[in-house]
């Protein structure tokens, strides 16, 4: 059985929740941008379904809402996994081995930057810079930085938070 948006907005608390902030900003078009934040702390990406609702909720175009999200880089399209991994490759990690730890990811769960296991349990992204330079190599797994981590640590940290063996 195929349940609609209108269905599933009636129960999903994500939904909920983003209606919620556009009641709160009073369905402004200027506050676009604060909802596209919500939307996307909610479901950790933001889906196309979501941005149709957004977009006809806030009476604008489309290609309005789509725009500004393709514009700022901290949105995204796509599903970065139930947890992340995000190596930060700036000079002081590079150089302290950062690319061990992106080999190690690979060879551990066949995953380049970028890209989320199939079952959408693990993403591995990179960075430019976390500002964790004396922590060197770093990396942020599901928002808690791994200062000083050799890739067999980051792998030991990565199965414990996400059950992956």
């Amino acid at each position: 059985m195929v349940v609609s948006f209108k269905e599933s907005a009636k129960t999903d608390p994500r939904i909920k929740l983003i209606a919620a902030r556009m009641k709160k900003e009073g369905f402004k078009p200027d506050s676009l941008i604060e909802i596209l934040h919500t939307a996307q702390g909610a479901y950790g990406y933001l889906p196309k379904d979501i941005l149709l609702y957004i977009a006809q909720s806030l009476r604008l175009p489309l290609s309005r809402v789509f725009s500004t999200v393709t514009f700022y880089h901290f949105f995204s399209l796509k599903s970065k996994g139930e947890h992340t991994c995000i190596v930060c490759t700036g000079t002081a990690c590079y150089v302290k081995g950062a690319q061990a730890l992106l080999n190690k990811l690979e060879s551990s769960f066949g995953l380049k930057p970028g890209q989320v296991t199939a079952d959408n349990k693990l993403g591995v992204q990179v960075a430019r810079c976390i500002g964790a330079c004396g922590l060197a190599p770093a990396a942020v797994i599901d928002n808690e930085v791994a200062g000083k981590v050799d890739a067999e640590e980051l792998i030991q940290t990565i199965n414990m938070k996400t059950g992956i063996v």
